[in-house]
Formats: C-alpha cells, structure tokens, sequence
C-alpha cells in the first residue's frame, strides 16, 4: 500500500511467515514496485511473527533446493542493505534465523514489547551460519555480543536486541502504529540522492565481503 511517499509492505502468510520459493519472489517484487514508487518503505509482519526463516518443508529437501533457496534468500537480504530508498522494519513478533538476517540488512528496525525472540538460532538447531549471514552480524551486531549471537545463537527479547544490534527502538503496542509511521515520514523526507549516494560509500566494502561470502555458498 502507498501512503503517500512511503510503501506500506506487510508478510503474512498466516503461518510462520517463512522464507519459501514464493515468497521470496513475492516481497522481492515488493520492493522493486517500492523502489520504484516510494521514498521510503515500511516492512512489517503479523502479530507474533515477523520472519521465522526458510521455509522447513524446503529445507528438509536438502541439495539443490536448498542452495536455491538460501541464495534467494540471502540475495533478498543484499537488495534491502544496497536499496537506494531507506528501508524501515517494523517487527511484532518472532525474527529468527533469515529473519533475523532481513533485520540487519535495515536502515531502521522498530519493535514492539512481547514475548518474541529475536536472534540467528541456527546453530541451536544443528545448522553452520552461512558466511554471508556471518559478515551481516560482523557490520551490524555489537562486537560485545558477535560470538554470543553468531555461535552460541543466543536470542533476544526485543528490549535486549536494541543492545545487539538488531533493533533500534522499542515500544508499547499500542504505539507502534503511529511510531512506526513517524519513524517512516522522518526518512522518507530525506534527500534521495544524498541518502543514496551517502548509502553506497558507507556500505560499498561490507556489501563486497557480503557477496564474496555469498558466492562460496553451494561451492
């Protein structure tokens, strides 16, 4: 939805809003149309769910299906963090894994207070953090807590992720709405080839250790 220079993208599926084949093609056109219409866009997800991660179902597949599917991912993640529009998340619930990657490809992250986790559970669960989801935490996560987050997957409530790295700013639930949009109009009214240009020198060397990560995946 646009409302007036800013694009308004909600996730939800109705379930874990994970990462599949589908939905990645569907918020990667998202943020194409806002780049193309907005000055700023506002991501959000549902109540108690924000980005779960790759879709299980898919993962499960293991191989090909899952290389395709972690680049996809992972080349989402690189769009958002090169975008030339500021990019604004909104997160009301759980951000876990690629979730949590998607969050410190933001300009901004805004949370709610709740009983949700944040945080790279992959290791938790059996799994090597790919390099590139690696260099993301290296440029955006406090070096306090890089090897409590990146190795031993420690989570966060949202209050404590504005500690990490992962979030900004927290509030109550029945702010969010019209923090949110503040937080949105105040980047939508920066200059867009300054924010641009400004963007690209910052982040010209994290995104090339990114993608070099990125392209020793599946190797």
């Amino acid at each position: 939805q646009m409302r007036g220079d800013i694009a308004v993208m909600t996730f939800d599926d109705g379930k874990a809003n994970a990462l599949s084949p589908v939905s990645l093609a569907a918020l990667g056109e998202a943020l194409e149309r806002a780049e193309s219409e907005a000055r700023c866009l506002l991501w959000l997800g549902r109540p108690g769910r924000f980005c779960a991660g790759f879709d299980l179902s898919v993962m499960k597949q293991g191989g090909e299906a899952v290389t395709n599917l972690v680049r996809s991912g992972a080349e989402l993640a690189i769009r958002v963090y090169a975008s030339p529009i500021p990019v604004l998340m909104g997160v009301t619930g759980h951000a876990l894994a690629m979730g949590a990657i998607l969050l410190m490809a933001a300009d901004r992250r805004i949370a709610t207070e709740g009983e949700f986790k944040i945080g790279l559970n992959e290791v938790a669960i059996g799994m090597t953090l790919p390099k590139f989801g690696i260099e993301f935490a290296r440029e955006r996560l406090s070096p306090l807590h890089l090897g409590r987050s990146v190795a031993n997957s420690e989570l966060y409530s949202p209050a404590a992720a504005t500690e990490v790295g992962y979030i900004d700013r927290v509030v109550s639930a029945s702010e969010f709405a019209d923090a949110a949009m503040e937080e949105a109009t105040t980047l939508a009214a920066l200059d867009p080839r300054a924010h641009q240009s400004t963007k690209d020198s910052l982040r010209k060397d994290a995104l090339a250790r990114i993608r070099g990560a990125l392209s020793e995946f599946g190797a």
